[in-house]
């Protein structure tokens, strides 16, 4: 099963890619990166680029699930809007390639991660390079680590279907 992890954002959006074997509880790290956009391009430039991107990105990899993280509460009343636009697209693309989506806040993310749900980034990434059995992180990016986790996130609270 491989399951798209999407860490939404106009300027950034991060994705992993994690596999797990049907009757086997081991992940496989298959992939992670970043969709970049520039902050002078426009926003309908800036979702169609998204959008274009992750559509090649699913057909790549054809995962059976994506997971996407859910905002919620933002603590920047600015970028609650272009985050919720970026998760729009993103559910296009998903419903277009008829990808199931779930959905799981930043706090379930890291309770499900570390244990402990106000976690820092830099645990956050330990314990997905930990679960992932990884000698070094696949990106130094905090926007692929995050997709990383989230995928990481289903894997962990769906162990029935493994």
């Amino acid at each position: 099963m491989l399951i798209l992890g999407i860490d939404p954002g106009t300027a950034t959006t991060g994705y992993g890619v994690v596999d797990r074997k049907k009757g086997n509880k081991s992940l496989q790290y298959v992939s992670c990166g970043t969709i970049n956009t520039k902050p002078s391009q426009t926003t309908p430039f800036r979702l169609n680029l998204i959008y274009k991107e992750l559509s090649g990105i699913v057909k790549k990899y054809q995962p059976d699930i994506l997971i996407m993280e859910k905002v919620f509460f933002f603590k920047n009343l600015k970028t609650i809007i272009p985050v919720s636009q970026a998760q729009g697209i993103i559910l296009l693309v998903a419903a277009k390639k008829k990808v199931p989506v779930c959905q799981f806040t930043p706090i379930q993310i890291k309770l499900t991660i570390t244990g402990y749900g106000r976690s820092s980034k830099k645990e956050v990434e330990k314990e997905v390079q930990k679960i992932l059995k990884l000698k070094t992180l696949p990106s130094k990016s905090d926007d692929a680590m995050d997709a990383l986790a989230i995928a990481l996130t289903y894997c962990l609270k769906n162990t029935k279907e493994a």
